[in-house]
């Protein structure tokens, strides 16, 4: 029962494995079912699943919603990212607080 707090832990850190990169509007693929964030013009940000796209328009699925957002709106895109070097640093902080919590973990090394 101690170890369920460390199993959410993890599982809550995991998530923190991407990172969102930005990249050229033009540039993105639409094969892929990818996860992007939209900074608008005014500031707003939108993420959503990319459905698809056009010269004058980006489908995004929000909730099951389908928003479309005129290109002429839209300052920023970025796609969701795996990060290699902050799974590496999510790694190295778990073992740490592992071995805070749970010293008789290292007796066996």
């Amino acid at each position: 029962m101690k170890k369920l707090p460390l199993l959410l832990s993890f599982l809550i850190l995991f998530q923190s494995c991407y990172g969102y990169k930005t990249v050229n509007y033009n540039s993105i693929p639409i094969e892929k079912k990818q996860k992007v964030k939209v900074k608008g013009v005014g500031g707003t940000n939108i993420k959503g699943i990319l459905v698809s796209k056009n010269e004058q328009i980006l489908t995004l699925d929000i909730d099951g919603q389908l928003q479309k957002i005129s290109v002429s709106e839209i300052y920023e895109v970025k796609v969701r990212k795996f990060s290699l070097l902050k799974s590496y640093e999510l790694l190295v902080s778990t073992i740490i607080v592992a071995t805070a919590i749970f010293p008789e973990i290292l007796v066996g090394w």
